[in-house]
């Protein structure tokens, strides 16, 4: 009999007496129909910044956007961004990887909430295979290097999850969803302003059994934000948010483990506050930290019995001032501190702990009105192997009709050795303490339309990356260790677009050609996809119907055979999917969707199998 753990019993409880709370706070029902879409991003230079005058490739979904999709993780939510190819191992809650541009997994930097949430031995892959995503969060990607702005770890490129500020007349809903493979959810949600407060919530309770046996997937997810202004130009807030899953792993389809299983609980805060001494400064502070607790478990009854947890603490202060009192100028600088330490048992032995002190700026410039540029740099200085300075420029043209925009950006960035790497001691293994960090150089080149009357964009981008100094492990001496000799080039092609063909029908397309090689041994880089597209429409019917069609295509792919251990081209996939949703009055809505609906039989990674044909409905309640 299976035993909910005790922080889904939290989750379930939260639920439950929020559903009673949350209606006294509630004036109205939330708008149905969503913002429309914001034109200003964060992610791309720190500040808020007009998309139309950004030298960078970025990508931005509003929750409004991710609602209609019908899109509750996050990746989910980028399997729809260009440039960004993932692998997945399997079914939902299992761990899923990007390879954002063709850079290693390892090298794409998650910000959540303002902090970084993955670095060289804090993994991200079990939270993106399986939290959820909240109500309120944004989520915003920039492509190609970015460690100018942001450090180690974002040599392809930075994900954003934020939280957005409560607005506007308090609102709430709950929802119940149900569907194949025993799925059941249950989720509430609230946001809202009074006075000098603002808040947003959500929370969530989920359970599958997947397809295959031993593959069961549970997880309970909480994010809060609340903000406070305090007068005299000044805010103060502070986010919450946690994760808690526990996954059957039966690994891939020829080992078939029925007993090992994962579980992860990652919970992040931070507290913020916002300064305006001036109209023409701000000072941006947050104080946060990070606490992930990763257990895997495996056994042959009688046999042997394995348990191995990774402990991941972090605390960070992340200072940020920007000056706009120059004509034409905006001047970003700032400061960052982090003590990180990692405790785990498994592979290597790894009890250490780092600081980090690092420093930047940026400089926004207009010299005319139709130009912008940006230049920057970042030095980071980590007390476990040394320094690394990295740099940016963009550059962008816009049309004096605001509808054309020519732009080209280039960038340095590096990735910090882990533990593992310079100091874990195995059987047959010793790391290596004058590893120095891998490094990478990149740019592209492209353009984007602005269709009249806010009808939709068509974006297209050529890039190229370069890696030097990648480490690699070398067995082929006794003890095997680690050393920077690896290689790797990457290049592409990248296009989007997003058209309102008419009012109430909308269209997304997304294609993307990659060609990444190891340039040690000129061979393809694994599950790097040469081609993959996207579609997704949506047509709304009116008296509250809508409906949409999406599909997803992958082709090309080179990956390791989970047999043999032979490197094999993977078959080619396409998978639809299609949803609904019927709005029978003011305050109840009914979702229907439709996931792999011509039951292709496909491997997102050699040897496991993801989903078949699946049929999931939700209800929807605002209170």
């Amino acid at each position: 009999m299976h035993t909910p753990s005790p922080r889904r019993l939290l989750v379930a409880r939260l639920l439950v007496v929020g559903s009673a709370f949350l209606p006294s706070l509630t004036a109205r029902a939330q708008s149905e129909t969503g913002a429309p879409l914001d034109p200003f991003v964060v992610v791309a230079t720190r500040t808020p910044s007009d998309i139309r005058t950004l030298g960078s490739a970025v990508d931005s979904q509003t929750p409004a956007e991710l609602a209609r999709r019908q899109v509750s993780t996050l990746g989910e939510a980028l399997s729809s961004v260009p440039g960004t190819p993932s692998a997945v191992n399997g079914a939902p809650g299992s761990n899923d990887s990007v390879f954002m541009r063709g850079a290693n997994s390892d090298q794409v930097l998650f910000l959540v909430d303002g902090i970084r949430m993955n670095d060289a031995n804090t993994d991200y892959a079990v939270f993106l295979g399986g939290a959820r995503l909240g109500a309120q969060d944004q989520v915003e990607v920039a492509r190609g290097p970015q460690s100018t702005l942001y450090g180690s770890g974002a040599s392809g490129g930075v994900v954003l999850v934020q939280a957005q500020k409560g607005t506007g007349d308090p609102s709430a809903g709950a929802a119940v969803a149900a569907g194949s493979f025993g799925t059941v959810e249950g989720s509430l949600d609230g946001q809202g302003a009074r006075g000098p407060w603002a808040w947003s919530l959500s929370a969530s309770d989920s359970h599958t059994e997947n397809e295959r046996a031993n593959n069961a997937f549970d997880s309970a997810d909480l994010v809060l934000r609340v903000d406070r202004a305090l007068g005299g130009n000044a805010d103060a807030g502070a986010t919450l948010r946690g994760f808690h899953g526990r996954f059957g792993d039966p690994g891939d389809v020829y080992t078939d483990d029925r007993y090992a299983h994962e579980t992860e609980d990652d919970w992040l805060g931070t507290a913020f506050l916002d300064l305006r001494p001036t109209a023409e400064l701000s000072v941006h502070a947050i104080l946060g930290g990070q606490d992930r607790r990763y257990v895997s478990f495996d056994e042959l009854p009688g046999v042997y019995e394995s348990t191995t947890v990774v402990q991941d603490r972090r605390g960070v202060l992340d200072l940020q001032s920007t000056y706009s009192g120059f004509t034409g100028q905006r001047l970003t600088v700032g400061a960052n501190a982090e003590l990180q330490a990692t405790r785990d048992n498994g592979y290597g032995d790894i009890d250490r702990h780092q600081d980090l002190l690092a420093a930047f700026a940026e400089d926004e410039w207009s010299p005319v009105r139709s130009v912008f540029l940006t230049a920057g740099f970042r030095y980071d200085r980590f007390d476990t192997f040394g320094g690394s300075l990295t740099g940016r420029a963009t550059a962008a043209w816009l049309s004096p009709s605001r509808v054309f925009k020519v732009r080209a950006s280039y960038g340095t960035g590096f990735n910090a050795p882990s533990f593992l790497e310079l100091y874990g001691a195995a059987t047959g293994y010793r790391g290596n303490p004058d590893l120095r960090p891998e490094k990478s150089r990149g740019g592209d080149l492209g353009f984007d339309v602005y269709l009249p009357g806010g009808s939709g964009t068509l974006s297209v981008s050529a890039f190229r990356s370069d890696f030097t100094d990648l480490i690699t492990y070398d067995f082929s001496a006794y003890p095997g260790t680690t050393a920077n000799v690896g290689r790797a080039r990457t290049s592409g092609l990248e296009a989007e677009a997003k058209l309102t063909v008419a009012k109430g029908l909308e269209l997304r397309l997304t294609y993307t050609y990659l060609d990444a090689r190891d340039l040690t041994d000129q061979t393809r880089l694994l599950r790097r996809p040469r081609n993959s597209a996207g579609a997704d429409l949506w047509r709304a019917f009116g008296h509250g119907l809508s409906a949409g069609a999406g599909v997803g295509v992958v082709a090309g792919r080179a990956d390791v055979d989970a047999q043999t251990y032979a490197t094999v081209n993977d078959p080619d996939y396409a998978v639809v999917r299609i949803y609904g949703e019927w709005k029978a009055t003011e305050r109840l809505g009914i979702k229907v969707r439709l996931e792999n609906l011509l039951d292709r039989r496909y491997q997102p990674v050699n040897g496991y199998p993801a989903l078949g044909r699946a049929a999931y409905g939700e209800v929807d309640w605002k209170l």
